[in-house]
């Protein structure tokens, strides 16, 4: 799978990892880039047509499939954190929400799109995940769930789509350089490596990519005599 002359359509595109992406498609030769966002008039990339889509939003995924019949890649990239633990008072109104953007939207998009990317070839679908798919912090507990049941969907989807020759590659990371960490004190890798690590691996075949050092690093501690995502002992 390459993305020269590729038809591309990324969501929530207007800033971080989603913008980057959307930038990092142009430079490697994509003959169009639909950056998708609620509002398209937040979108300021050079060299892509912005396209209106809630992801939540069944009526807007329907018209996104009619606006582009052409499309051969399809990135799930746009996602929520709403910093909920899973037994904070709020943690059901945060899961909610939480499993709407970031398992939902890539499991509905993935179903109107499929057809679409089987008549074309097969294409591709990229989701975009996490380091926290596989680790669970006091702040992320909500959010972690949403990016497991995310990280199950990419491994049903890729079993599902391979007959009609659908690639379909997970991509994992730590923390970003986005509006989403802001208020995170830690090491943060910078959105255009990252979609440069997504853009290279889609293009070397691999089903999955560990795009930092975190990500491989929470990956590899599941051999490790207690896995990271046990805890600590009691």
């Amino acid at each position: 799978m390459n993305f020269k002359d590729s038809i591309v359509l990324v969501t929530g595109a207007n800033r971080g990892l989603g913008k980057a992406l959307a930038q990092a498609a142009v430079a490697a030769g994509a003959r169009k880039v639909y950056a998708a966002a609620r509002n398209p008039d937040t979108v300021d990339i050079a060299g892509v047509t912005p396209i209106k889509l809630d992801v939540t939003n069944a009526a807007d995924i329907a018209a996104a499939v009619q606006a582009i019949p052409d499309l051969t890649i399809l990135v799930n990239n746009a996602g929520i954190s709403t910093g909920s633990g899973v037994t904070t008072p709020d943690a059901l109104t945060a899961a909610r929400a939480e499993l709407e953007t970031n398992f939902f939207a890539p499991l509905a998009l993935s179903h109107a799109f499929a057809p679409v990317l089987g008549r074309n070839g097969g294409g591709a679908i990229i989701n975009v995940l996490s380091a926290l798919t596989w680790i669970s912090l006091p702040s992320t507990g909500t959010y972690s769930a949403s990016k497991a049941a995310a990280w199950a969907l990419t491994n049903g989807l890729r079993g599902e789509l391979r007959a009609q020759n659908t690639h379909v590659l997970g991509a994992h990371m730590g923390y970003m350089d986005t509006d989403m960490t802001a208020g995170i004190d830690a090491p943060k890798s910078a959105p255009a490596d990252i979609a440069a690590a997504i853009v290279n691996a889609l293009q070397a075949n691999e089903d999955e990519v560990l795009t930092d050092a975190i990500s491989q690093q929470v990956k590899a501690g599941f051999s490790a005599p207690r896995a990271a995502y046990l805890g600590e002992p009691r």
